[in-house]
């Protein structure tokens, strides 16, 4: 690798910590309103009963909402991504929802579309979201029952669904590859592509339980497939595999072992976003929820922390030697699911590698690397 080259990369690096450093705005932010949900699904991080009391308890009011989202606004946010658990499961979600549109927010939601009908729809006809992104477990009753544990939920889909793409709402789609779905990801990818002219994603990677929940988290685990599925899967979709070899430069990244830099943070975390939960804590991205990095708003204020905290977490550094000479050097950073938030949730510990996300870099870079060599 030239030196020159090197040089580069480590200007680069410090020109984006220096504008980290100064006043920064805010661009976007994701909204929780709830962890409940009325399915069940088998790979969830946060799911909690639709009933649970507690965690009913927990959640923003409405009026802490629209504390947050007036302070998020003034700060200079434009777009909000309204998630959950469930979002419609919230008995004011339309008065939310208009609260955001009314302070001139672009919004987003996510939602499993089970709970769509009539009145959501005449409601999103006459303001419409920016989008709908809707997630497909499977296109066949026995496949989308086995991940959602839920008898009913795929009738409740497809009704849901096809209200949406009739109403003219935009709509888009996503789905995660789990060892439930696995063998009809093709038809699903099909689907999703078939009903929708813009972009269908899929997730192949599964992160553990916000809650820490050993149960759950052994059933997240079962439903993981192995790196050399990942890859295989990553292959077979020509769409997917045009685009990862087309930005593949961006993804493996020669010359990276000759930088040096101890910084856990060098991603988009808390640099032009951030993630309320639905119990009021911010974090810097929605997988960060190591007790250092979040911060409880219904105690201080969001501009406090953006201006404040977030610079002071985004600035944690690592002594631990072995993700420094591993993780912190490695070329093929940018095709790991590695991340301190994800770090922390596979091991307790912001810095620590995690073999099984390794392992999954590596069987990528194997059929990337023929393509940055053209």
């Amino acid at each position: 690798m030239k030196k020159s080259f090197v040089s580069k990369i480590k200007l680069s690096q410090l020109a984006v910590w220096e504008n980290i450093k100064k006043q920064r705005i805010p661009l976007s932010f994701g909204l929780e309103l709830t962890a409940r949900c009325n399915n069940n699904c088998r790979h969830c991080y946060i799911n909690l009963p639709a009933a649970d009391k507690k965690a009913k308890e927990k959640e923003l009011s409405f009026d802490e909402i629209k504390k947050i989202v007036d302070q998020a606004v003034d700060l200079g946010a434009a777009w909000c991504l309204i998630t959950g658990g469930e979002p419609l499961l919230r008995e004011d979600f339309f008065d939310i929802y208009l609260y955001l549109k009314k302070k001139g927010v672009l919004t987003s939601v996510f939602t499993n579309a089970t709970l769509i009908n009539q009145r959501h729809i005449k409601f999103f006809q006459n303001y419409p979201p920016r989008d709908i992104e809707v997630t497909v477990y499977g296109v066949t009753r026995k496949t989308y029952e086995s991940v959602t544990r839920k008898s009913g939920s795929f009738e409740a889909f497809m009704t849901g669904l096809n209200l949406l793409l009739q109403s003219g709402i935009k709509v888009r789609f996503k789905t995660m590859a789990l060892r439930s779905n696995l063998k009809e990801l093709p038809r699903i990818s099909a689907f999703c592509r078939e009903r929708s002219d813009d972009y269908f994603r899929f997730d192949p990677f599964l992160q553990l339980r916000f809650d820490g929940n050993k149960e759950r988290n052994n059933e997240i685990k079962s439903e993981r497939l192995r790196p050399e599925e990942i890859g295989a899967i990553e292959k077979k979709d020509l769409e997917r595999l045009r685009a990862l070899e087309k930005e593949c430069d961006k993804f493996i990244l020669p010359g990276l072992a000759y930088t040096d830099c101890d910084r856990l943070f060098r991603c988009g975390a808390g640099r032009d976003s951030f993630t309320v939960g639905y119990d009021g804590f911010l974090r810097l991205c929605p997988s960060l929820y190591h007790p250092s990095c979040i911060r409880n708003l219904k105690k201080g204020s969001l501009s406090e922390a953006w201006q404040d905290f977030i610079p002071r977490v985004r600035d944690m550094r690592s002594k631990r030697k072995e993700f420094l000479a591993k993780c912190r050097k490695c070329e093929l950073i940018n095709l790991c699911p590695w991340c301190p938030a994800h770090a922390y949730l596979e091991t307790g510990e912001l810095d620590t590698p995690v073999d099984y996300f390794c392992k999954i870099a590596h069987v990528k870079a194997e059929f990337l690397l023929p393509a940055l060599s053209k």
